[in-house]
């Protein structure tokens, strides 16, 4: 499962919990970033939260009006354990979607 995070999401987030002002310029940049910020909220620190084995992302640039004005979104693709329910995995990505719309 994906979700879209809009690239000053998650420097928002890193500014928030972090208090460093950073500039994503590719998805290594991204997932250094969410690293940090998943680590620092307290949604890991809940068992269900054990079962999620990586996050991956890629980047993606959306041109709202032309080819010169676009946005930098990121794609984060939760990679899950084996047999995990359907319903815990929503749950999981409903909160940490949640999070990055809060910020």
């Amino acid at each position: 499962m994906k979700i879209k995070v809009e690239s000053e999401k998650i420097v928002k987030a890193v500014k928030k919990l972090d208090g460093i002002e950073i500039i994503l310029e590719d998805a290594g940049d991204a997932k250094e970033a969410i690293n940090l910020v998943l680590r620092d909220t307290e949604l890991f620190k809940k068992d269900e939260y054990a079962k999620l084995k990586d996050v991956k992302v890629t980047s993606l640039q959306e041109y709202a009006t032309s080819a010169v004005n676009y946005q930098m979104v990121f794609l984060l693709e939760f990679v899950f354990e084996d047999n995990v329910p359907l319903d815990t995995k929503a749950s999981i990505i409903k909160e940490i979607q949640g999070f990055f719309y809060k910020i």
